[in-house]
């Protein structure tokens, strides 16, 4: 429930930016929030980042400072005149994903499964894992 949700954050990552082919200083001025501090813990979340930004930039319709010289990567008059300024908090939120399971019958295996079983069992070998080992070497040493 609670780390599932997905939230817009302080700004993009430079890697994640690197990735998408931008450079910092294009990015803030086409109104992409950057912060430099973000480190990037997972490849899913870079290339989902990645992949917003490429949407974000290939929806953005950059007008040139003059008319008469436009620059690469600038609109054409055509695309001028479609342009509709977005109106709203967020220009693209986030839409969360909800993967659904079909129901199905429980297995007798997991009808048996006892979570704090498990995790009691888990403890003891953590614990029991030192004296097991110097049993085991004792035990070889002696059938030598």
């Amino acid at each position: 429930k609670y780390h599932s949700k997905v939230r817009l954050g302080r700004g993009f990552s430079l890697e994640e930016l690197k990735a998408a082919g931008l450079a910092k200083l294009e990015a803030r001025s086409i109104g992409i929030s950057v912060d430099h501090r973000r480190k990037n813990r997972s490849v899913e979340s870079l290339q989902l980042n990645v992949q917003r930004l490429k949407e974000y930039r290939s929806k953005l319709i950059v007008f040139p400072r003059k008319a008469s010289k436009p620059k690469k990567g600038d609109a054409t008059e055509e695309e001028m005149k479609l342009a509709t300024q977005q109106k709203g908090a967020a220009v693209m939120p986030i839409k969360p994903l909800i993967k659904r399971e079909k129901a199905r019958a429980i297995t007798d295996e997991e009808r048996k499964y006892s979570a704090f079983v498990a995790l009691r069992m888990a403890r003891a070998n953590k614990r029991l894992y030192g004296m097991r080992q110097k049993k085991a070497k004792e035990a070889a040493e002696e059938n030598r």
